[in-house]
C-alpha cells in the first residue's frame, strides 16, 4: 500500500512543463513601417514576438533571435502601395509582466481613384514564418509557413488565457473585394496544437498524417485570467472519442497549410489521414487566434489574451 502511494507521488513529480521559446511574451520587436503617401504616409507600428528590438523602414520581416513565432501582423505591397496591418499586440498583464493580445479588426486601405478595400483581420500567432511582403489577399495560407520540426509527444499544451466577447456580436466577412457580408451569431477565438508526420514525394508535393490533436474554441467572455489551462493532446484517430468535435478533424485540402519543400518552394501540406496512436511526429503546429480559422471573417472586437505557453510531458 505504502509503495503504491509512493509510486503515485513519483509519477506526479516526474511531470515536466517546458515553455515554448518566447512563449512568455516578454520580448517584442517593434517595427515602424512608413506607409505610402498616397494612403496618408503614416508610420504603422507592427509587433513581432522576438528579442526586444526596433526596426525602422519598409523591410520584409524574418524571424529574429531564434524565435519560432510568427504573427498575422504583416507588411503588404499591393499595386505599388505599402500598407501595414497589426492585430497582435504586447499587453501589460501586471507590473513587469507582459502577455500577448490578439483581436479581430477591420483594416482599411483607401486611395482616391486607385484602391478602396476593407479587410477583416483576426489577430493570430503561430509556430512558423510569415512570408513578406504580401502582394494580394488571394490564397492567404500560401503566405504562412506553418509548423516547426518536432519529434516529441507532449500530453498537453498549457497556457493562461482571457477572452473578451463584444456585446451583441455578429460575424462580418470582408476580403477587400466585393460587398461586406454580415451574419448573425459570433465567431470564436481558438487555440490548437497539432502534431503531424510529414513526407515529400518525388515531385516535391508534401503530405501529412495527423499524429496528435488538441483544439479548443472560446465563445464567451471570461471573468478574468484563466491560469494554467491545459489542452490535452489526443493521439491517433480521435473521431470516435466523446471529446471529438468537427473542428478537430483533418484539415480540408482546400484549406491546407503551406510549408517549404526540399526545393525551397512553398507548397500545400495535404493531410491525408490519421496516423497510428504511437507514431512519431515530424512537425509541431501551435496557433492562438482571435478567430476560428476562416480567413477574412470574424467578430469585430473579439479579443483573446494568452500567456506562458508551454508543453507538458
Amino acid at each position: 500500500m505504502i509503495l503504491g502511494i509512493l509510486g503515485c507521488f513519483a509519477s506526479l513529480s516526474a511531470e515536466t512543463v517546458e515553455k515554448i521559446k518566447f512563449g512568455d511574451f516578454e520580448n517584442w520587436v517593434t517595427r515602424k513601417v512608413p506607409e505610402s503617401k498616397i494612403i496618408g504616409g503614416n508610420t504603422k507600428v507592427l509587433y513581432e514576438i522576438a528579442p526586444n528590438a526596433t526596426i525602422e523602414g519598409a523591410k520584409a520581416y524574418t524571424n529574429q533571435g531564434g524565435s519560432p513565432w510568427a504573427t498575422s501582423n504583416v507588411m503588404a505591397k499591393v499595386v505599388g502601395i505599402t500598407k501595414g496591418s497589426n492585430a497582435v499586440f504586447p499587453d501589460t498583464r501586471s507590473a513587469g509582466n507582459r502577455c500577448c493580445k490578439l483581436t479581430t479588426l477591420m483594416e482599411n486601405c483607401k486611395a482616391i481613384g486607385l484602391i478602396n478595400i476593407d479587410v477583416v483581420v483576426a489577430g493570430s500567432i503561430f509556430l512558423g514564418k510569415f512570408i513578406e511582403p504580401v502582394t494580394s489577399t488571394k490564397e492567404p495560407y500560401s503566405k504562412m509557413e506553418m509548423g516547426i520540426p518536432f519529434t516529441k509527444r507532449p500530453k498537453a499544451l498549457q497556457f493562461d488565457y482571457k477572452v473578451s466577447m463584444p456585446a451583441n456580436p455578429t460575424k462580418v466577412y470582408s476580403s477587400g473585394f466585393g460587398k461586406k457580408k454580415t451574419y448573425s451569431g459570433h465567431d470564436n477565438s481558438e487555440v490548437y496544437i497539432i502534431l503531424q508526420r510529414r513526407w515529400e514525394d518525388e515531385n516535391g508535393n508534401l503530405y501529412a498524417k495527423r499524429v496528435g490533436t488538441g483544439r479548443e474554441h472560446f465563445g464567451a467572455s471570461t471573468s478574468g485570467w484563466v491560469n494554467g489551462h491545459r489542452l490535452p493532446v489526443m493521439y491517433g484517430d480521435i473521431t470516435g472519442r466523446p471529446e471529438y468535435k468537427s473542428f478537430m478533424g483533418l484539415i480540408p485540402e482546400d484549406k491546407s497549410y503551406y510549408a517549404r519543400n526540399s526545393k525551397g518552394k512553398m507548397v500545400p501540406v495535404k493531410e491525408v489521414g490519421w496516423d497510428s496512436p504511437d507514431a512519431t511526429p515530424t512537425h509541431l503546429l501551435v496557433m492562438a487566434s482571435a478567430g476560428s480559422g476562416t480567413a477574412y471573417i470574424g467578430t469585430l472586437g473579439l479579443t483573446l489574451w494568452v500567456d506562458n505557453m508551454a508543453l507538458v510531458y
